[in-house]
């Protein structure tokens, strides 16, 4: 019996030791995103720690790894925001790629476990005309609120950080923050594809307030979470707008959005879209 016990305890010792050396932590994680983005520009997937059952998908469509933007990404610009979800093994980013000289946004969701990548999610805009809006240019550097590091004793759990930002496709789904309550900070702002669409900063007439601006209703909007970051306190949403009559017949706003909240409110939204139809799907439901 002592011999049986003693054989238990050293599998479970084991089993707890393999289990650490899978882990990856954050900068594990950012590691993985390096990677990939220095794998993009070199055109080589196979420089990758790949999964052998490995899905990739770009713009919601499932492909080979090594086609769309693969083919002809030829730099990385400096702005770069991470979000780093190490309880979930998630390593998403907001990155302005170069493709023959031209910007492109592209969003990045990576799941990785026992150090592999075994899904690669993307979005990829290169237009105003496929974004809505397009100013990638005005993105340098990741934002200062964006990197900012709250004290822990300022940051909500996990849970509450996810309720808090449902409240923004909660408010959308109506017309009204307002209605809603949603609580964001007095100088809480948004950028949607490089350009200031609220807060300070703001250039058009009603949009300085987040929380008062006018906004239309969107009946059909559906949310996913797709990482949290716990240690920044940043939420990441995908949301489908869905058909609102606004991108033209049967086609929605796809939105990455990922919303700085501490002190119990939502301080930054930073979103990167594209239009898509508004029934596609994200091929990860």
């Amino acid at each position: 019996m002592k011999h049986l016990m003693l054989v238990l305890v050293l599998i479970g010792a084991g089993a707890v030791h393999a289990g650490a050396a899978a882990t990856c932590d954050r900068e594990c994680l950012r590691g993985f995103i390096t990677q990939y983005l220095d794998a993009l520009v070199a055109h080589d997937p196979s420089a990758l720690p790949l999964s052998a059952k490995v899905r990739f998908t770009e713009d919601s469509v499932e492909m080979h790894l090594g086609d769309g933007l693969w083919k002809d990404a030829s730099r990385i610009r400096a702005f770069r925001q991470d979000i780093l979800d190490a309880r979930q093994g998630i390593a998403a980013s907001q990155v302005i790629v170069e493709e023959a000289g031209s910007p492109v946004m592209l969003v990045l969701r990576l799941k990785v476990a026992d150090k592999k990548i075994t899904e690669i999610e993307t979005m990829v805009t290169r237009t105003q005309k496929e974004g809505a809006l397009f100013k990638p240019d005005a993105l340098q550097a990741a934002d200062k609120t964006m990197a900012f590091v709250p004290e822990k004793s300022q940051l909500a759990s996990r849970d509450d950080a996810i309720r808090i930002a449902k409240f923004y496709p909660a408010g959308l789904k109506i017309g009204s923050f307002v209605t809603v309550d949603a609580p964001f900070a007095p100088d809480a702002y948004r950028v949607e594809n490089g350009v200031i669409t609220a807060g300070p900063g703001c250039s058009r007439p009603g949009c300085e307030n987040i929380k008062t601006q006018k906004i239309m209703e969107h009946p059909f909007i559906t949310t996913r979470v797709v990482a949290v970051d716990e240690e920044l306190g940043i939420v990441l949403l995908r949301m489908n707008f869905g058909q609102t009559n606004s991108y033209g017949q049967g086609n929605a706003l796809v939105v990455w959005e990922a919303f700085k909240i501490y002190g119990d409110q939502m301080r930054a939204v930073e979103a990167f879209m594209k239009i898509m139809p508004a029934s596609m799907g994200s091929g990860w439901e």
